[in-house]
């Protein structure tokens, strides 16, 4: 004995806490999986080894108390191995497959799955965020064990947290507090739950917690006085009415002590329930035999009787429940209920292991038993502070519907399984998603149409001058995301039909010599739009601007409402005698290379009318490409007719410096299918192989024939870059653009501004 004694005082201090796990395991396992769990200790020591923990012991001692508190659960083997083994794929060289070969693939998803929950990390906790949080951790296991482990790895960290510093023991203690507590609870694992919130609340309100200590400390005697009289008075009519029960006082927990008294509003003195006392009895039928004589002693306070018998508490729990006033008419809460009860009450869906035998069909079994019940949650009573918030919070979704990522601050996003980082911008914020051009998951750039994991880490990429893509619509899977995709277009198309109705009436009352910007234009566009019965001017362009309006009738009723008849100030199409030329015109008379008069020109060269002049040379400038729909103006040249321009052409502002050579200009009526015109596309996309390859075959596509091109590399892996092509129907200018946006990789697809350069805000070109 005295070898023996001498052997164990030199035994060190994770052999000694191993050999306790062995005795409390021996009580309901067999020698088969204790042999199980010494492999999986030699295994767990030697991946182990030489590490620390913040306190300086061994940090094997860790897994060794998780599993301690686990087989005071009475869980199976298969989740004590776990256990000793749940933080070595983490924190060693142990891998999943080599955890898989020794020790079975059941064990090795039990580790694993303990790994993805410890790898969450977030920098803040909002409260919805930890109630986001909870779901995950849930969502994440199919297996209930893996929770049931990291409750009781968060419980020993517990333990243990005075070594850390103070704001990470404070984050931690409401981590706990917030997520950890709230599921035990959840799992009905009470003896877990009121030991997390007492030592959540010895770090968060360390005053308070010191207060109600002492303060029970201080009416310890009396209060064992009182509980030793009160269960004498049971235990005698029991026994006269014959129920066998085993009857005992219950604490209340410091932390629901100080929940009572703030939900509450009273001080410690006015709280006289700080206990309970439990009667456990054989069989349901006792239970109520049991409360009727608890009824016939003491009378019960109205309202505060609860058959959880009939009606369990979403965790499984189940318990007759009332309020009495006691001995010395103070309040009595006494809880009754069965052996079996009892044992789901302390330990919650752990009591399925309780001397469990079977194989794992069985368990797999229970398993899903408990996947059934926990979307089966329904509310509880005045145990839990706002019980109808903190349900709408837990209620969990397990099935395959949902997946949780973070952003790069760590907070969580719950998104529809299949969803894309589309999904996910929309989700963060609708300008982040409407200016998405990009996205890098886990640190790399992954593709728009990528499906996003549970876990994934993602930072989405913008860029100011972005826009959605229609083809992001068949993309995205969440309907918050389709929605404001739709409304971003609804709302652009509505910005187009303004733009175009706008022209046309602007190119419309030019040939009345009349403006539509001017004060009194707006004036009266407004009393035009309100007699037509439109909300106002722009409601009135969208429907110039999409054919539902006559713009004859628009115009006729604007003129009138300048006071002006509808032949006032309309130049004749010809030249006609009495024409006067524009200054410019009369001082280069000596110059007529610019006019042809042997040429009868029908509308117009480049389908361009010079008001008032039928034989007039016509370019279009290449600095900014006109073309139909454009407004535009004309420009004399020395010696090479007339020059159009787009009105914002930079170089037609310098233009305007010399109005004596300005001439108003418009587009024929009917455009001259033989004229072709050039247009310049700027296009942003990823920087990727086959992109060139993919933008060109659009082009081909649609019949424009490509004139040049050019590119620029930019920061993030993106490309610019710029196609001048030539089109004879102009109206396929749009179909082009939308084709190209819908080019995988293809971020930004629109017509250049006039004087725009690849990589320039703005750049002016030499007039030719």
């Amino acid at each position: 004995m005295q070898a023996d004694d001498t052997v164990t005082h030199e035994m060190a201090p994770e052999q000694r806490r191993f050999e306790e796990l062995c005795r409390v395991a021996s009580e309901y396992l067999d020698a088969p999986a204790l042999e199980l769990l010494q492999r999986a200790y030699v295994f767990a020591e030697q991946h182990h080894r030489g590490q620390k923990r913040k306190s300086g012991e061994a940090f094997i001692i860790h897994p060794i108390e998780v599993a301690l508190i686990l087989a005071g659960l009475h869980m199976d083997a298969d989740t004590l191995v776990a256990a000793l083994m749940h933080d070595t794929i983490e924190d060693t060289s142990a891998t999943f497959e080599e955890v898989k070969d020794q020790f079975g693939e059941s064990i090795a998803m039990l580790v694993e799955g303990v790994t993805k929950i410890t790898r969450i990390e977030v920098e803040s906790l909002s409260d919805e965020q930890a109630a986001t949080i909870r779901k995950m951790l849930v969502a994440m296991s199919k297996d209930i064990r893996v929770i049931v482990i990291k409750l009781a790895d968060r419980l020993h960290n517990m333990r243990t947290l005075a070594s850390l510093r103070e704001d990470r023991r404070i984050f931690k203690a409401r981590e706990t507090l917030e997520i950890y507590a709230p599921i035990a609870h959840r799992l009905g694992i009470s003896s877990i739950k009121w030991e997390l919130e007492d030592l959540a609340f010895f770090y968060l309100e360390p005053a308070r917690y010191k207060q109600i200590s002492r303060m029970i400390s201080e009416t310890r005697n009396e209060r064992e006085e009182y509980l030793q009289q009160t269960l004498d008075i049971l235990r005698n009519e029991m026994d006269k009415l014959g129920i066998e029960a085993q009857i005992a006082g219950r604490p209340k927990h410091l932390y629901s002590i100080y929940q009572k008294m703030c939900k509450k509003r009273k001080d410690f003195a006015d709280i006289f329930d700080l206990i309970a006392v439990r009667i456990i009895v054989t069989t349901v039928k006792d239970c109520y035999s049991a409360l009727g004589a608890v009824h016939t002693l003491w009378h019960p306070m109205p309202g505060r009787f609860k058959d959880y018998i009939a009606m369990p508490k979403f965790n499984m729990y189940q318990s007759l429940h009332t309020t009495v006033l006691g001995p010395a008419a103070r309040p009595l809460e006494v809880q009754i209920r069965t052996e079996e009860m009892h044992q789901t009450s302390e330990y919650g869906v752990a009591a399925h292991w309780l001397y469990k035998e079977g194989n794992a069909s069985e368990r797999d079994k229970a398993f899903e038993r408990q996947l059934v019940w926990l979307r089966q949650m329904i509310d509880w009573t005045d145990d839990t502070a706002d019980s109808k918030e903190f349900l709408k919070d837990l209620k969990v979704d397990l099935d395959s519907e949902e997946v949780f990522v973070f952003t790069p601050k760590g907070e969580v996003k719950n998104l529809r399984a299949g969803s894309t980082p589309i999904d996910f911008a929309y989700a963060i914020h609708t300008e982040v998603g409407n200016k998405c051009v990009g996205a890098k998951v886990n640190g790399s750039i992954v593709p728009l149409s990528y499906h996003l994991n549970m876990g994934d880490r993602v930072e989405i990429l913008t860029q100011k001058s972005a826009r959605p893509s229609r083809g992001w619509l068949a993309m995205v899977k969440t309907p918050s995301a389709r929605s404001k995709i739709r409304a971003y277009f609804s709302r652009i198309s509505r910005s187009d039909d303004i733009a175009a109705g706008r022209d046309k009436l602007a190119h419309e009352m030019r040939k009345h010599s009349v403006g539509i910007a001017n004060g009194a234009a707006l004036r009266a566009l407004g009393d035009v739009a309100a007699h037509m019965g439109y909300r106002d001017s722009e409601d009135l362009f969208v429907s110039l601007g999409t054919g539902k309006e006559s713009l004859l009738a628009v115009s006729r009723r604007l003129l009138s409402e300048l006071g002006l008849s509808q032949n006032d100030a309309i130049p004749a199409p010809e030249s006609a005698p009495g024409t006067t030329l524009p200054p410019m015109l009369t001082q280069v008379t000596h110059d007529t290379s610019f006019i042809t008069p042997k040429r009868k020109i029908q509308g117009s060269s480049h389908g361009v009318v010079v008001k008032g002049f039928s034989n007039m040379l016509v370019r279009l400038s290449k600095c900014c490409n006109p073309v139909p729909g454009d407004d535009i103006l004309g420009f004399i040249t020395r010696g090479r007719g007339v020059s159009v321009h787009r009105s914002n052409c930079p170089n037609a502002k310098d233009l305007l410096n010399e109005p004596g050579r300005i001439i108003d200009v418009v587009w024929a009526t009917t455009p001259d299918p033989s004229t072709s015109y050039k247009i310049d596309v700027h296009i942003v996309a990823l920087n990727k192989m086959t992109i060139l390859r993919d933008v060109a075959a659009v082009f081909s596509e649609e019949g424009a024939s490509v004139l040049s091109s050019s590119s620029s590399q930019q920061k993030d892996g993106f490309i610019q870059m710029r196609f001048l092509f030539q089109l004879s129907d102009v109206s396929h200018v749009d179909d082009i653009l939308i084709k190209l946006l819908d080019v995988e990789g293809v971020l930004e697809a629109r017509r250049m501004k006039a004087g725009e350069a690849v990589g320039t805000k703005k750049q002016h070109h030499a007039c030719t």
